[in-house]
Parts: C-alpha cells; structure tokens; sequence
C-alpha cells in the first residue's frame, strides 16, 4: 500500500538534520566512511569475531575488536546530540526511533526473562542511557527498518507533532545473521560485493552503528542551529510480491520513489544522485534498475547512481540510516560516492554508474533507496541545507 502524499504542503514543517554520528568498519565518524566511498575503496575482510570455518564465505565489513551494541548506540547517540547542540533538558524531551533486529541477549536469555529483552524494551533501555525521553519506538522491519524510522520521525515533525527526534539504527555482524545469509547463498562467493555489474554474485554483511537529529527548521533556527541536511522527501511502497524477491519490475520501489519526489515538490531531472539499495544480488539489482526508469523516466539514463553497499556491506536495520548519512554527506562535499567492485556492463541495468573516483556534483538533491524482504519499499529524498 502506497502513503497518500497531498499536493498542497505550504503548511508543512520543514524538516532538517542537525547532529550526526557513526560507527562503521571504517571506524569512528563520518570522514574514513565517506572517505572510502568516494574512492570506492571496501572494508571487506577475513571475519575474526565469530569461527566462519565452516562456512561457505568468510568476508565482512566489521569494525575491529567485539563492540557490544547497546553499548556503542548509547555512545553513538550521545556524539550526535552532541554535534546538534542539544542541551540536557532538550534531551530529555527528545523521543527515540531505533532500528534493531532486536536485542542481541534474546537468544540467550531464561524463558522467564523473555519479556524483558524484546526489541520495545530495548529500545527503551537505550533511550534512558541516551538521557532522552521515555518515549521510545523500535523498528525491525528488516532493510527498511531505519528509512521507516526516519520517515516516520519526518512525517511527525512535519505536521507539527515534534520538534526532534533522534533515530539511530545498530546492526553488529553476528553469527546467527551471517549463518542464515550464507546458507541461504546470499553472500558474495568472491568476497566482493559488485552491485549493477556483470559477474556479480551476492551481498556481504557490515557493521553500522547510526545516530542522526531530525527537527523542524523553525526548532533549529530557535536555537541557532546549523543543519547538515534537509530531508525533503520520504515515500513507502509495498510490491506484496514475493517472501524475499523483488517484484521485476520494480513497481513497488518506483511507486516510493515517486511519493519521495512529489512530497519534496522535486522533479526527477532534479535529482543529482541516487544511492541504490544495489544489494549486489542479479534479482535485486535487475529489479531496482527496472524501478527507476520507471520512475525518473528519461532521467534515469543520466542521472548518476552507485551503491555504497560495495564498500560498506549491507547493514540490515541500520543499513538504509547509513546509507542516508552518506549520501547527505556526499551531497555536502560535492562529489559522488564509486560503484566499487564493477566488472563490465549488465544489459539488465542500464544506469548511469558512478565509476570515476573524480565525479563531482553540484546538485541539491539525491535519493537513497532501500528494498527489503517482503516486499517494502522505501525512498528517502535528501537536500543541501
């Protein structure tokens, strides 16, 4: 099902990014992973944290060492209250939106402990560490989980019901996820992950821990705040088409992608570049390609698109927040993050790829899509400040 965008939004708050944080594989901060997506250069290495020996892949993008999750989001969030300026007492006025696949004590928690270590109760738990309010909602709708977050924290505010909201999103490469994508022979035989590109042959996993400060414009002026971002756009489709696989055609995303860009008010030639789910699977990637020339029509020939999947591995729930900073991030340094790993053309995915290390751009716009299992959708359309 497809949200109903109004045509009218004078009325509309604007929405901005005002503080930012991260932990990848590429360490601390947002400057070695934007750093390494604009040269096009991977993390992937050998997995230490867990035994892989019987595995059929043994590559990831971690974060070096055995970071604890609850441990690094409580810090992650902090750092970017941080960087936005926040005081104690705007803080603790703040709500939570975390995107999880749930707490990571679950699996080996009593039966009767059970209750306490769902994903609401973590959630919980994080924000009372993070000094924000006892409002807390968790996500863990897979890929989507943190473009729905976002969204959701973009829709309240823009209609008045919050002036910030912090959405983080933490996902920490364990062995039962990496167990389950390697038997279901998701992950790339070659230790590479090569989205749009001939020869391709799966996704690899990476860390993301992702904190970001959304608020109305007119909350930020207030209190003199400098934005890193507008989040000018959101849009959520559903294809129902499949358990794990795209619908071909990409309707679903391209009905996302367009409810993005009529809420921001944005034409498709106006888009100055799309950071694609580009899971680096031959089913997705055919299937997202497909979604946006449906969507941008003759745009889609020309506009420049790469996934930063290729250096930073897919991150599940905190994936699409990642992806989101980067491409904000890109946006402000002007120039474009490399498709990495690129081998040769696919007729299947006739897009304008981003190949050169030196591709600048002056655009106000880019796009970052997410697909997930079961069909959802989501389009998050970022701007200049």
């Amino acid at each position: 099902m497809t949200e109903t965008v109004s045509a009218a939004r004078r009325g509309a708050e604007s929405v901005v990014v005002t503080g930012a944080a991260v932990l990848s594989a590429f360490g601390e901060g947002i400057e070695p992973l934007l750093s390494a997506a604009l040269d096009g250069t991977p993390a992937f290495a050998p997995v230490r944290r867990f035994d892989v020996s019987g595995r059929r892949v043994g590559q990831a993008a971690a974060h070096p060492g055995d970071p604890v999750l609850a441990t690094e989001l409580t810090r992650i969030i902090d750092q970017a209250c941080d960087r936005a300026g926040l005081s104690g007492a705007q803080r603790a006025d703040c709500p939570l939106h975390l995107a999880v696949h749930g707490d990571p004590d679950l699996p080996r928690a009593a039966e009767t402990d059970r209750p306490a270590h769902g994903a609401d109760a973590f959630a919980d738990a994080v924000a009372r560490r993070g000094g924000l309010s006892g409002s807390a909602r968790a996500y863990t709708s897979a890929c989507v989980a943190s473009s729905t977050a976002l969204a959701d924290a973009a829709a309240a505010i823009a209609r008045g019901r919050a002036d910030r909201i912090v959405v983080a999103a933490g996902y920490l490469v364990d062995a039962d996820q990496f167990a389950v994508f390697d038997a279901g022979r998701a992950l790339a035989r070659d230790g590479r992950v090569r989205p749009f590109s001939a020869e391709r042959t799966g996704l690899l996993l990476g860390d993301a821990v992702v904190a970001v400060v959304v608020e109305s414009a007119a909350a930020a002026r207030a209190r003199r705040a400098e934005p890193l971002a507008r989040v000018s756009g959101w849009g959520r489709a559903g294809d129902a088409y499949h358990v794990v696989k795209p619908r071909p055609d990409g309707s679903g995303l391209a009905r996302a992608i367009t409810d993005a860009l009529q809420r921001g008010q944005v034409r498709p030639e106006q888009v100055g570049y799309v950071n694609a789910h580009g899971s680096g699977t031959p089913v997705s990637d055919t299937a997202e390609a497909a979604a946006l020339q449906l969507a941008l029509g003759d745009s889609a020939a020309t506009v420049p698109v790469s996934s930063t999947k290729s250096v930073h591995g897919q991150a599940l729930e905190a994936g699409a927040l990642l992806e989101l900073l980067v491409t904000m991030s890109a946006l402000r340094a002007g120039r474009l993050p490399v498709n990495a790993g690129y081998l040769g053309p696919d007729p299947g995915c006739p897009l304008n790829l981003v190949l050169d290390r030196a591709a600048d751009s002056s655009s106000d716009y880019g796009l970052s899509l997410t697909m997930a299992f079961g069909g959802a959708n989501t389009a998050l359309l970022v701007g200049t400040p």
